[in-house]
């Protein structure tokens, strides 16, 4: 009799009251014809069995757990290979589908040969509890749930066969689940560790959950696919073990993605970077550099400001001569005209010899001047004449010297902002500021940070003799949510810290220095702007209610002050102030 010829539904009442519970069993030929079963099978399949009926898998399994019962019942008639719980979801009755673990064993006559398979059927608790729930109305069904999850997933048997496979595992590996399901794990995967450490095979051999394991797999286009693989086992209702479980998720690289954008120079010099506002920055710098145009360089600590100068250096007609540059905040303030302007024997206590300025060191090349907001307003006075004629006087000196070097100016300062409240000069920020730059803080381009790691971790690897393959994905996310007060300065530190301490292949959260996590930058700075604080002639008081506004962050209490943060230390310690 047909399986068409059976209505399942009228022997529900008998399947739900009457019948008992266990594993169910089931004797078919190889043309699927049922030649015994258990009542239990009766009571699992919920639909009534008789005996010579006959059972096509397309009828009994879904489509999408179909492959992996036709392999396992190919292997049992043809080769005698049997194969052990696995997860199908089965549709024979008019219910909603039922997830069992199976086995399929081959049944052999006395001539031992293969005469047709034993199917043994199993409640499994999880599938039917997330089954209930969509009976209920929930619309959740189990597949449904592991493809919803934001990890690749696969599980295997005790055979190591693989039962399951869900969508976000399909669009890492790049494999189908019909192509995957019923095979073993490491025909599909070919890791490196399938033959000598497998995670997964010491997890199902000893139970032991295994964490962030770096693995390479062999995806479906033949590429290998570096991940992080954590291994758990997982039981059956008896507790015993039915399998292993593993969650894996693709590493960040050591590589740099096609579009990067880098400038020509040493490589020291290197801008790295593809968001569009570097993109931007970089396409107008073959036109400054190829000009003589003062430059002012503006934008926060550790953005990058001298390495943009170096690229207009190296990239105009001065790239042969010397790249001078003078950090001007870290300069005492009673030798930094002697260090820019050189001095004379005997021009001051102390002027023992002759020196030779910066201006002077930096003929037929570029002086670059860094954090020019700190100069004190007599000097800016003299730098405005320096410009405007073109030649300078060491200090002490009575012969003018010409100026043959292009000045290029940087500041972490609004200079704008400085000019309104009479801290800098109009004049001198006119005539510096020909060709004005803006250089975008590293929160501001999150999509730079994966090409900036890989940048770094290519260097460090050099300078440490190490062999670190790239970031746990975890760690990436949070670069990339993290504010990065000190910018790419401190991403850089940041990942040399790790290198200090990391042992394996794989920087993860617990080789990162303490970062404040929850620290309010963004909201701190929009909300307490520069012009927020005045300093009205008291510049301790100043400091002090920035110190406090900022609640003790010297970086964040610079930006609201509008100073470079060496120059805020310097003023701490001449007011004395902790």
């Amino acid at each position: 009799m047909e399986l068409e010829d059976f209505n399942p539904a009228s022997a529900l009442d008998l399947v739900e009251e009457d019948l008992p519970e266990g594993d169910g069993v089931l004797i078919l030929s190889p043309k699927k014809r049922i030649l015994s079963s258990n009542l239990q099978a009766e009571r699992l399949l919920q639909v009534k069995l008789n005996r010579l009926q006959i059972l096509p898998l397309e009828m009994l399994v879904s489509e999408k757990h179909l492959p992996q019962a036709e392999l396992a019942f190919r292997e049992a008639l043809e080769e005698g290979i049997a194969s052990a719980n696995l997860l199908g979801e089965f549709v024979l009755s008019s219910n909603d589908p039922i997830y069992l673990n199976y086995s399929v064993d081959p049944l052999y006559n006395p001539e031992n040969k293969i005469i047709g398979v034993i199917l043994t059927l199993r409640e499994n608790t999880t599938a039917q509890a997330w089954t209930a729930w969509s009976s209920n109305g929930r619309g959740i069904e189990f597949d449904s749930f592991l493809d919803n999850l934001g990890e690749a997933v696969f599980s295997i048997n005790t055979r190591w066969r693989i039962i399951g496979f869900n969508s976000r595992a399909e669009e890492v590996t790049g494999f189908r689940r019909q192509e995957v399901l019923g095979r073993f794990c490491w025909d599909i995967f070919k890791s490196d560790r399938c033959q000598t450490d497998c995670p997964l095979k010491a997890t199902l051999a000893d139970g032991i959950t295994r964490t962030d394991q770096d693995v390479r797999m062999v995806n479906a286009g033949g590429r290998n696919l570096n991940v992080l693989v954590n291994t758990s086992i997982f039981k059956d209702k008896k507790g015993a073990v039915a399998g292993a479980i593993e969650f894996f998720r693709p590493l960040t690289l050591v590589s740099q993605p096609a579009g990067v954008k880098t400038t020509p120079g040493p490589p020291d010099t290197n801008i790295i970077g593809q968001s569009p506002p570097l993109a931007k920055l970089l396409r107008l710098l073959p036109d400054i550099a190829a000009s003589e145009a003062n430059v002012v360089i503006e934008g926060e600590s550790g953005t990058g400001k001298e390495l943009f100068a170096k690229a207009i250096h190296y990239q105009g007609p001065r790239a042969q001569g010397p790249f001078v540059p003078v950090n001007c905040s870290a300069l005492a303030e009673s030798l930094l005209e002697s260090e820019l302007f050189g001095h004379v024997k005997a021009a001051f206590t102390g002027a023992i010899a002759s020196k030779v300025g910066r201006f002077e060191l930096a003929k037929g090349g570029t002086l670059f001047l860094d954090e020019i907001g700190e100069f004190k307003p007599e000097l800016q006075v003299k730098l405005l004449r320096v410009l405007e004629e073109r030649v300078f006087w060491r200090v002490g000196g009575t012969q003018p010297i010409p100026i043959d070097a292009r000045i290029i100016v940087a500041t972490s300062r609004n200079l704008r902002e400085a000019v309104c409240q009479g801290h800098f000069r109009e004049d001198l920020y006119y005539r510096l500021r020909t060709v004005p730059l803006v250089l975008p803080p590293l929160r501001d381009r999150p999509e730079d940070i994966p090409v900036l790691v890989d940048y770094f971790i290519s260097q460090f690897n050099q300078k440490y003799k190490k062999e670190i393959r790239g970031l746990d994905p975890k760690v990436l996310t949070f670069f990339q949510k993290y504010p990065w007060p000190g910018n790419v300065r401190e991403l850089q530190r940041v990942l040399e810290y790790a290198f200090v301490f990391v042992k394996g292949h794989i920087i993860t959260k617990k080789h990162l220095p303490e970062l404040e996590e929850s620290q309010p930058w963004p909201h701190v700075v929009s909300s307490l702007s520069p012009a927020s604080l005045v300093w009205d002639g008291d510049e301790r008081e100043a400091i002090r209610k920035a110190l406090q506004k900022a609640r003790g962050r010297r970086q964040v209490a610079a930006r609201l002050l509008g100073i470079s943060r060496s120059s805020l230390w310097r003023k701490m310690r001449a007011h004395k102030l902790s």
